[in-house]
């Protein structure tokens, strides 16, 4: 079985369109680039997790020749608006031979998506069924147990994923896609393997609008999750404030709350600009505040043998 982020980016992926902030340059600079945030679990099956505008080019990438199944995790766009891209898979089939592809979410989210995307499955693209909150099996090589998260009014539908493989022992990956907080803790998503954890910013903001994760609140969640083997951070964004650049009075970046810093310190953390940055400093965080995790950010194309 593998994981391939196809994408770790946030909502309008990294460096941003017309975006000068001290980040974007810094990430033009290297050659980086975030696509937006989506899963390929790969083995028996081809299970993509969250199918944004950048689908197409990141499954053309792979060289992923068959969908299996799709997981939705929730009603944004960057989550669910490449799912017209999945029609090049029936298009491309010889006459009579494709069969719909089941994409999963759940039943607040397909009210929102249908509304788009209904002719999709009247056009037998796609099967719309129903992710609620218990264990189904979307193909062969996983079992999968949709939990409710917070991630404001407007997706109301929002859920993690917990994914199972059948081994003895079997492979425990929690997937919390864009998340603010959780209503509850099921006993199932403690001490998962893997946790694929959103974290769009390194400190959390005055104001939370976004209702996304930060790193700093996040470390609040790493002890009550328990990953056993490694955390991976996807849906990076650009967020937070470069002392000193004047992108600064963009209306994306948000003032911080309390700047994390070191145990008993007083001078915060560097913001990130770049991968290397980022997890040079999610390293010294864990370290100074003697939390035991591997944690891994991650960058589009990282695979990884679980």
């Amino acid at each position: 079985m593998k994981l391939t982020f196809l994408g770790t980016g946030g909502p309008w992926g990294l460096p941003e369109l017309n975006c000068e902030c001290a980040i974007c340059r810094d990430m033009r600079r290297r050659h980086e680039k975030r696509q937006r945030t989506a899963l390929l679990l790969s083995g028996p099956s081809n299970l993509v997790v969250d199918c944004g505008p950048d689908i197409a080019s990141q499954l053309g990438r792979h060289g992923v020749r068959q969908v299996h199944a799709v997981l939705i995790t929730h009603e944004h766009g960057d989550h669910y608006i490449g799912l017209d891209e999945l029609f090049a898979y029936k298009r491309s089939s010889p006459r009579g031979a494709f069969t719909p592809i089941p994409v999963f979410m759940s039943s607040a989210t397909w009210d929102v998506v249908k509304m788009r995307f209904g002719y999709l499955e009247q056009m037998e693209v796609i099967t719309v069924l129903e992710a609620a909150l218990k264990t189904f099996s979307p193909v062969a090589g996983w079992d999968v147990f949709p939990f409710k998260t917070e991630h404001g009014a407007f997706a109301k539908g929002s859920v993690g994923y917990l994914l199972q493989s059948p081994d003895s022992p079997p492979v425990k990956l929690v997937y919390t896609s864009d998340f603010m907080g959780l209503p509850e803790i099921p006993d199932q998503i403690v001490a998962p393997d893997y946790l694929v954890l959103q974290c769009s910013r390194l400190n959390e903001p005055v104001q939370n609008t976004p209702q996304l994760m930060s790193f700093q609140r996040a470390l609040e969640f790493l002890p009550l999750l328990k990953p056993k083997k490694e955390i991976f951070l996807v849906h990076i964004g650009d967020g937070d404030q470069v002392p000193g650049d004047p992108a600064n009075v963009m209306a994306k970046k948000r003032e911080s709350l309390s700047p994390l810093a070191p145990p008993g310190g007083s001078h915060p953390y560097p913001i990130p600009r770049n991968h290397d940055e980022w997890q040079n400093v999610v390293n010294r965080i864990l370290v100074d505040y003697k939390l035991g995790f591997k944690c891994t950010v991650a960058y589009d194309g990282l695979t990884v043998d679980l």
